[in-house]
């Protein structure tokens, strides 16, 4: 589970686009925050689950928040102010029955790793998936819930645009964001969304209030970094919508009397120009935490300090 959102530029504070996710995991799942710097592969790619052919030329460097268990990312940022954020979704199409393959996270890196814009990432997405299709399990195959497998949304920003891609397998749709979006554990596309939305799952209680929660506050314009911390940090959507056991944007959600998803890392990221960014990261849940202040440029790296 997670939840993701963006404003462009004429909709912030600051006239600069922002990127907001909070990443929602097991919750015995080890989670990092990291520096992964440009490289050159000499030889073929191991993802997650499968290998793939080395990018020609140089990657790019990358801020990534990442399960320690797999290759690819929950959310981060690039070094040209490229985000992407990954969530959840569940269609028509059993994930179980997928072959092992790309999973949401190494997509999610890999657009980061080749994109020097969101265009650019959307392309390389869709290029992933008609090459190498997507399938495997999704959380730690040693952890508590080894055996879930899901399709996957993307929430893509840079500071000029916005993009979102919605998945069923290989079959994939595309929206342009003209000003703001949030997106969440469901699809959110509307033709997409009448084809392919799994009709058993319960949207209304689980996914909805988040969803409609992150509407309400892009919604309250213009926008700005501290809006997006105090929402990343809130348990307002259980109050307002009526779902329960701490299914909020925040999340420590409760199954049986048990942790079964709790918010594991979150990154608000301000988009000002190609290599101009900053971003602001925790591990854990945003409300027992403080933000990291990040600088991410063309430098080639990232200076951390508290925020």
């Amino acid at each position: 589970m997670c939840d993701a959102l963006v404003a462009l530029g004429s909709c912030t504070a600051a006239g600069a686009t922002l990127f907001a996710k909070n990443s929602d995991r097991p919750p015995d799942e080890v989670q990092r925050v990291r520096w992964s710097g440009a490289r050159r592969d000499r030889g073929r790619l191991r993802a997650t689950h499968i290998e793939l052919a080395p990018h020609r030329g140089d990657t790019l460097g990358c801020l990534l928040a990442q399960p320690t268990w797999c290759w690819g990312a929950e959310h981060g940022v690039n070094e040209a102010g490229v985000a992407i954020g990954n969530e959840a979704i569940y269609t028509t199409l059993d994930p179980r029955t997928a072959a092992p393959a790309l999973i949401g996270m190494d997509l999610v890196r890999l657009g980061l790793e080749r994109s020097s814009s969101a265009a650019q990432a959307v392309e390389v997405i869709l290029d992933l998936l008609d090459r190498y299709g997507q399938g495997g399990v999704g959380h730690d195959p040693q952890g508590s819930q080894p055996d879930v497998a899901y399709w996957s949304s993307f929430l893509i920003a840079d500071p000029a645009s916005a993009y979102v891609v919605e998945t069923s397998g290989s079959i994939a749709a595309v929206e342009q964001v003209h000003d703001v979006r949030a997106i969440s554990n469901r699809t959110t596309i509307p033709a997409f969304d009448v084809v392919h939305r799994h009709p058993g799952q319960p949207v209304e209680q689980l996914v909805d209030p988040r969803w409609h929660a992150s509407n309400r506050m892009l919604d309250a314009r213009p926008v700005n970094v501290e809006a997006m911390q105090q929402h990343l940090r809130s348990h307002d959507s259980c109050a307002a919508d009526g779902c329960g056991d701490g299914w909020s944007v925040c999340m420590h959600a409760v199954r049986d009397g048990r942790l079964v998803q709790v918010t594991a890392s979150s990154m608000i990221a301000e988009l000002r120009s190609a290599g101009d960014c900053s971003a602001w990261v925790l591990l854990g849940h945003p409300c027992r935490h403080d933000y990291v202040a990040v600088e991410v440029g063309a430098a080639g790296g990232a200076a951390f300090s508290m925020g």
